[in-house]
C-alpha cells in the first residue's frame, strides 16, 4: 500500500499500507508468491545460536528495471479523476511486484514542499476511533444491520475489523467508487499480509512468536466473522462475506493499507482511520522522499515531496509506512522486513559475554541479562578497584 512518515495509532498523519517494501523482504523465511507488495527478497543468515536469525549485511538485490514496468490501466486514472482526485508530475506503473508511483520529470529542491497528488475526502473511507461513531462518506444508513455489527466491536482494539465491514459495504454499495477501485487492490493470492498465510506459510516462519502472533490474529478475524456472519443473518449482510476467506482478506487490506490521521472538517476535529486510494499505492522506504498532509480547508489529503528533496525523471516516490516500529511489526502488517530498520533490535541468548565499547554495540542488542556486559556498572566498579590496587601495588614496590 501506501504509507506516509506516520505509523498506524502512532503518528498523526501516517500512512499504515500493505505491500510492498522497496528493498527489504522476506527476512522471516515466509517466501509467498510473487505480490505487489513485497520486492528484492533476501536470503536469512543462518545463525549458529538457538535464536531467529537476523538478516545481517545482506547485499541488496538490483531493483525492477523500468523496462519491466508498464503504465497503469487508463481506467485507474479516470475512476478517480472524474471525482477530483489530482496527480502532478508522477505516474503509476504496475510490474511484477504490483503497482509504484514515479516522478515522470525532474524536480528541483525547494525551500518548502511540493504537491504531488491531492485525493478528496469524499473518495476515502473513514471511521472515527473512538465513540461515536463518525463514517465519512456517510454511507451507512440509519438502522442498517451493518451499523450493528460495527458497534458490537471492541472501541480500543477493533479498528481493522470496523473498516473490514466499512469496505465491504462501500463494495457492495451501487455506483460507488471502491467498487471500481477495488479492482486495483491486491487479491487474496497477491497480498502479502501474513494473515492470509496459510499454516505450512507459518510453521516456515522462522519467528515462532511471529506465527503465534499471526495465528491468533487469523482466529480473532475467523471468529468475528462466525459471530456476525451466521446462517439466520439477512442477505444484505450475508452478501458482503459470504466465506471466511474473504471476510479476512478484507481485514488484511483494512490492516495494511490503512492510516491513522487526525482531520478537522469544519469545526470538528476527530482522529479517524482511513483507506485512502491511490496514495496507498505508494511503496515503503526508510528514508522516504515524500510525506502526507492533510489540507482541511478542502477536506483533502495531500502526497508532499520533502522541502530540498531532488527528484529525478523515473525515480520512486516513497513515504515510511511505520516510523520509530521493529521489524516484527512490519512483518504483521505488511509480510516484509528491513535489514537496515534502525529501530529494530537483535534477539540475543547465549553465555557469551559483550562488551558494549565491541563491534556489535552498535546494533540494539535485546534478551541478555546486565551481567553479560563487561563495563556494566558492577565491572566498571571492579575495574576501579582493581586499578587502585595495581597503582598501590606498584607504588609500594618502587625501590
Amino acid at each position: 500500500m501506501a504509507a506516509s512518515s506516520l505509523p498506524l495509532h502512532h503518528v498523526s498523519g501516517c500512512f499504515t499500507y500493505p505491500r510492498r517494501e522497496t528493498q527489504y523482504y522476506q527476512c522471516h523465511g515466509w517466501s509467498p508468491s510473487p505480490t505487489p507488495r513485497a520486492r528484492n527478497p533476501l536470503r536469512p543468515i543462518n545463525a549458529s545460536v538457538e535464536t531467529p536469525p537476523f538478516p545481517l549485511f545482506q547485499p541488496s538485490q538490483p531493483q525492477q528495471s523500468p523496462s519491466q514496468l508498464e503504465p497503469a490501466d487508463p481506467d485507474f486514472y479516470k475512476i478517480g479523476y472524474v471525482r477530483s482526485m489530482r496527480a502532478y508530475g508522477i505516474e503509476f506503473k504496475e510490474g511484477p511486484d504490483g503497482f509504484g508511483v514515479y516522478a515522470s520529470k525532474d524536480v528541483e529542491p525547494l525551500r518548502r514542499a511540493r504537491l504531488i497528488m491531492e485525493i478528496p475526502l469524499e473518495l476515502m473511507l473513514t471511521v472515527r476511533q473512538k465513540l461515536p461513531w463518525m463514517f465519512f462518506p456517510d454511507i451507512v444508513p440509519i438502522g442498517h444491520p451493518i451499523f450493528d455489527i460495527i458497534n458490537s466491536t471492541n472501541p480500543e482494539t477493533d479498528w481493522d475489523l470496523r473498516l473490514a465491514c466499512l469496505l465491504l459495504y462501500a463494495f457492495d454499495r451501487a455506483d460507488n467508487f471502491w467498487q471500481l477501485y477495488g479492482d486495483f487492490l491486491p487479491s487474496a493470492d497477491e497480498c502479502t499480509s501474513l494473515l492470509l498465510a496459510t499454516e505450512d506459510d507459518l510453521s516456515e516462519l522462522q519467528d515462532p512468536d511471529l506465527a503465534s502472533t499471526m495465528r491468533k490474529q487469523q482466529l480473532r478475524a475467523l471468529e468475528f466473522w462466525e459471530k456476525n456472519w451466521h446462517s439466520g443473518v439477512s442477505l444484505k449482510i450475508k452478501r458482503l462475506a459470504r466465506d471466511s476467506e474473504r471476510f479476512i482478506w478484507a481485514v488484511s487490506i483494512a490492516q495494511s493499507r490503512c492510516i491513522n490521521m487526525q482531520i478537522r472538517v469544519g469545526a470538528l476535529v476527530q482522529n479517524a482511520n482511513m483507506l485512502i486510494p491511490y496514495a496507498d499505492m505508494l511503496n515503503h522506504s526508510f528514508q522516504p522522499n515524500c510525506f502526507l498532509h492533510w489540507r482541511f480547508k478542502d477536506r483533502m489529503v495531500e502526497v508532499m515531496i520533502n522541502a530540498g528533496q531532488r527528484i529525478k525523471k523515473g525515480d520512486e516516490m516513497t513515504i515510511n509506512y511505520m516510523s520509530g516500529q521493529q521489524n516484527h511489526m512490519l512483518m504483521q502488517r505488511y509480510g516484509f522486513s528491513s535489514s537496515v530498520n534502525t529501530w529494530d533490535v537483535i534477539p540475543f541468548s547465549s553465555n557469551a559475554k559483550i562488551h558494549l565499547d565491541s563491534f556489535l554495540s552498535v546494533f540494539n542488542i535485546s534478551g541478555l541479562p546486565e551481567e553479560y556486559y563487561h563495563n556494566s556498572t558492577s565491572d566498571f566498579n571492579f575495574l576501579e578497584l582493581f586499578e587502585r590496587e595495581w597503582y598501590l601495588f606498584m607504588h609500594n614496590s618502587a625501590p
